[in-house]
C-alpha cells in the first residue's frame, strides 16, 4: 500500500520534460525573474519602502518557481525518442 502511494508520487514528481520543454522553462524563468526584480526595484524606489520591494521580488520568485518547476503538459510537446537499449552498439 505505502509503495503504491510512494510510485504514484515519484510519477508525479519525476515528470520528465523535452529538450524544448527545457528550453522553454529557462526562457520563462529568465523573463519572469527580470520582470519581478523590475518591478521590486520600480516599486521600492517609487515608495522608498524596501520591504513592498522584497515582497514583490518574493512574490515574482513563487509565481516562476510554480510555474517553471512542475512538468507542466506545455513542456512535454515534443517528447524525444530514444533508441532501444543496445540498439547502437554493434
Amino acid at each position: 500500500m505505502a509503495d503504491e502511494i510512494l510510485d504514484r508520487v515519484r510519477d508525479v514528481v519525476e515528470g520528465q520534460i523535452d529538450f524544448d520543454g527545457q528550453r522553454r522553462a529557462e526562457g520563462l524563468a529568465t523573463l519572469f525573474l527580470a520582470i519581478s526584480a523590475l518591478a521590486a526595484f520600480n516599486v521600492g524606489y517609487q515608495y522608498q519602502d524596501i520591504q513592498k520591494a522584497v515582497y514583490i521580488g518574493l512574490g515574482g520568485t513563487v509565481l516562476t518557481f510554480v510555474l517553471v518547476v512542475p512538468p507542466w503538459p506545455f513542456y512535454k510537446t515534443k517528447p524525444v525518442k530514444w533508441l532501444p537499449a543496445g540498439a547502437g552498439w554493434q
